[in-house]
């Protein structure tokens, strides 16, 4: 993550909270829109202000480079590209949001993967001058793959070609075409033409651009609904860790410490512990600010259950109603993340929840041409950042809901057993079947 990794709960932002992210190529000015967007909102200090008022001078700049804002980090500072994921908050008198600053160089794939992973919109801009590219076609697929439920188009320094009008009716149209292929519907997604340094159309509607009769950026933003992303889930409850004191106090404390990663847990709720299929009933949530009747979704607390049940790290509580079925064998869809191609017979890690265990690619079903929009059965490789179905086998019992049931349980990672680096972001189940494609011939 970036210099601000930690999201706050939605407790803490109030209940109308949009998370939102970026994404784009290298040089669309993803940095510069996100700046103007905490500057217009008086999201940022004075102290901020004038600290980077004084390094565009530096630099030699007539007013203030807003890009400086966000990209806080030395490294992407000198290379002038966002090169991490920083999360950023700011609110309007309408709303409050948090936004993920996702990198937009194809290295970076992966960042943005995360980034837009829990995003109820995202900002998907391109640059005026040279339209929709290869990544902005990348970064839509792997949206709707994701399920964001809205896109907003931003066609940044539209006041830098000779005919904006044309050229902004001619993105739309084909960005249009994209969308409608990759499952989303004409009002979910929104184009808006901006000028992220001079502010047009970001913070208020601009006499710059006669042409458009939309909202601005930000009125967008106020105005979309903030709809659940899929129906509720009972609880599921990663255990993370055994807590036993073993004190005087606490002769026979046994808590189970984690993360709730979805539905919600309170005192007397039946559950099941997966994958042994033990069951029990909630006795106790505790924090260290004391106990809790009920615990929602990203709270962090241990459970202690009624009954003396055998629960480990990597286990799974989870609300008898609706618990999934812990399984060895099951089809996902992947972006593949690593520089060496992906092959049927590799021997990796997989990471679910709080769960890693060894796990074998048993076959390669499908790859997702997302420049074509199109399906190519049997491929002999997944390349770095290609997309596709794959099956796999674990050799201990993962505890998933299909991806399209529940987000934050229905996706892991697959990581290299040697370095420990990230190779592959997964959906569990067939996410590619949503999308409205036709087999490659």
């Amino acid at each position: 993550m970036g210099e601000s990794a930690h999201q706050p709960r939605q407790s803490e932002l109030g209940s109308d909270l949009l998370r939102i992210a970026t994404a784009g190529s290298v040089d669309d000015g993803k940095s510069t829109l996100v700046g103007r967007l905490l500057y217009d909102t008086k999201s940022v200090l004075a102290d901020q202000i004038d600290a980077v008022t004084r390094a565009s001078v530096d630099k030699g700049l007539d007013g203030p480079d807003l890009s400086l804002l966000v990209d806080g980090l030395r490294a992407e500072r000198e290379q002038g590209i966002t090169i991490d994921v920083a999360y950023r908050y700011f609110a309007t008198p309408g709303r409050s949001f948090v936004l993920a600053d996702t990198p937009g160089h194809v290295q970076y794939t992966r960042n943005t993967v995360s980034g837009a992973s829990t995003a109820q919109l995202v900002m998907l801009l391109v640059d005026a001058r040279n339209g929709v590219v290869t990544q902005t076609r990348r970064h839509a697929a792997v949206m709707a793959l994701l399920g964001v439920p809205r896109l907003v188009l931003a066609v940044n320094k539209i006041d830098l070609v000779d005919d904006p009008a044309t050229v902004f009716a001619e993105i739309s149209a084909e960005f249009a075409q994209i969308t409608e292929v990759l499952g989303w519907s004409p009002d979910q997604v929104q184009a808006i033409p901006v000028s992220a340094l001079h502010g047009d159309n970001v913070a208020s509607r601009s006499a710059n651009t006669p042409y458009y009769q939309g909202p601005s950026l930000i009125e967008h933003l106020e105005s979309v609904p903030v709809v659940p992303d899929r129906e509720p889930v009972g609880v599921r409850f990663p255990v993370q860790y055994v807590i036993r004191p073993r004190t005087a106090e606490y002769p026979d404390y046994r808590g189970y410490a984690g993360q709730v990663a979805a539905g919600r847990v309170s005192i007397g709720d039946e559950v099941v512990v997966l994958p042994s299929g033990v069951t029990t009933t909630v006795e106790r949530i505790d924090t260290a600010d004391g106990s809790l009747p009920t615990a929602h979704t990203g709270r962090s607390v241990t459970l202690i259950l009624a009954d003396d049940v055998d629960v480990s790290r990597g286990d799974v509580i989870a609300a008898v109603a609706d618990a999934p079925e812990p399984v060895t064998q099951f089809s996902a869809t992947v972006c593949w993340l690593g520089d060496k191609p992906l092959r049927p017979g590799a021997r990796l890690l997989l990471k679910h929840g709080t769960r890693t265990t060894p796990v074998i690619v048993g076959s390669l079903d499908t790859r997702f041409d997302e420049q074509e929009l199109r399906l190519a059965d049997d491929p002999e490789s997944l390349e770095l950042n290609q997309i596709g179905r794959i099956s796999v086998t674990t050799a201990e019992p993962v505890t998933a809901d299909d991806y399209t049931v529940n987000r934050e349980t229905g996706s892991f990672l697959i990581i290299d057993p040697q370095g420990g680096n990230t190779l592959a972001a997964g959906l569990v189940g067939d996410a590619l079947s949503a999308l409205h494609l036709r087999e490659l011939v």
